[in-house]
Parts: structure tokens; C-alpha cells; sequence
């Protein structure tokens, strides 16, 4: 059962959300939040799976309310996700920094809001390749921040290659047929380099492969 936490200040999108969730049966909705700061406390009282988080809420904005949860050793199996009634703007990019697993549009279809919640569950890649491209663009208009990581040294060629894919947006299984291995094995090598980088997610390791200088974007 994928245990799921919804924190909005609308009411009427909280409601549309758990209608949709309710009628599958492997998904639970726990609790509901209308602040960021009764979500993270929900999150401590709770430990949901997902917890789907808007980006602009009253008391606790949703960027701090993920870098609470983000930093909480307790919360560790909590995967945050960004609701948005936007693209990949500087908020959502800020969420990502906190400690998001990824974003959601409002907008998004039922089927695949349902999908991209499962696929949150299971910790796999959750950035569509539409919004890793927004990011990737922002790449291609920004230098590095950081310079490399003092990680990358202990990347094996195989770890690096399946870091350069995560970036791309690939799944787990799309890293498999490219690296013509299992996608088993293709997500040992994605999580023996998000271990060895410090990352906490896919997400976190999209932009830090990006920031270190280890994928270069293309620019055109």
C-alpha cells in the first residue's frame, strides 16, 4: 500500500486529488494539510510514502516545508513531491535543491498523475524528459555553480554512463536497454552513485551531475 500525505491550500484540488487516489487500491491517502507546517508535522506523524506538496501555501511555504522533511534522518523514506501550476520555474528548481523528488503539474492527466505516484514510491525516476530538458536548458544559460564533486573520482565508467542517462531522464529500464544490462543492475549502478555522491534522490543527482560539470548540456 503507497501511504500518501496531500498538503494545499486548496481545498477543492486537495478534494480532486483524493478522489482520483481513493479509487485505487494499492493507494492510501493518511492525512490532509492546508500549510506547509501541519504537513511536515504530518509527515512525523505519519511517514507517508508520498508526500504531494504545493509550491505557494500560507505559514510554511512549500520549498521550506520540503527541506524540513528533506532534513529530518526520521523522514528519510519520505519522497516529496511538487505540485505546481507551472513549468520548471525558479521555485520548482528551488524545491528540487530542497530535497523534491520531483514536480507535478496541476494539470496533469489522471492516468498519469497515478503512475508518476507509483513511480515515486518506488524511488525511481520521477522527471519527466519534457521538464529534465527545461533543466538541462538551464544549463546550457548557466555555467556550473560548484565545481567537481569529490565524489565523481569514485564513480566507475559504468556508474558514470548510468549517471549521464539519469540526467537525460531515462528510467531505470530505458538505462537498462541503452546499457544493454539488467535493469537490476542498472539500478545498482544508478544507487551506488547516488551513495557515493550524497545524493538523495534522482533528482538531487540530476542537478549535481549538471552543477559538477559531470554532464555537459547540449546547446543545440
Amino acid at each position: 500500500m503507497i501511504r500518501v500525505l496531500l498538503v494545499d491550500d486548496q481545498p477543492l484540488l486537495r478534494s480532486g486529488f483524493r478522489a482520483i487516489l481513493d479509487l485505487e487500491d494499492d493507494i492510501e491517502v493518511v492525512a490532509e494539510a492546508g500549510d506547509g507546517l501541519k504537513g511536515v508535522a504530518l509527515a512525523r506523524e505519519h511517514l507517508p510514502d508520498i508526500a504531494l506538496i504545493d509550491i505557494q501555501m500560507p505559514v510554511l511555504d512549500g520549498i521550506e516545508a520540503t527541506r524540513r522533511i528533506a532534513a529530518d534522518p526520521s523522514l528519510a523514506g519520505v519522497h516529496v513531491v511538487i505540485l505546481t501550476n507551472y513549468g520548471l520555474d525558479e521555485y520548482v528548481f528551488d524545491a528540487l535543491r530542497a530535497g523534491a523528488a520531483g514536480f507535478l503539474v496541476k494539470d496533469i492527466l489522471p492516468e498519469d498523475f497515478l503512475h508518476a505516484v507509483r513511480v515515486a514510491a518506488r524511488g525511481d525516476a520521477l522527471l519527466a524528459p519534457s521538464i529534465t530538458r527545461k533543466l538541462i536548458n538551464r544549463y546550457v544559460t548557466q555555467p556550473p555553480r560548484t565545481g567537481p564533486h569529490t565524489g565523481l573520482k569514485e564513480l566507475t565508467n559504468r556508474e558514470r554512463e548510468a549517471v549521464t542517462l539519469v540526467a537525460q531522464g531515462l528510467s531505470n529500464d530505458q538505462i537498462a536497454d541503452h546499457m544493454v544490462i539488467s535493469p537490476l543492475t542498472a539500478k545498482t549502478h544508478v544507487n551506488r552513485a547516488m551513495s557515493k555522491l550524497h545524493a538523495r534522490d534522482r533528482a538531487q543527482l540530476v542537478i549535481l551531475a549538471y552543477e559538477s560539470g559531470l554532464v555537459v548540456p547540449r546547446t543545440s
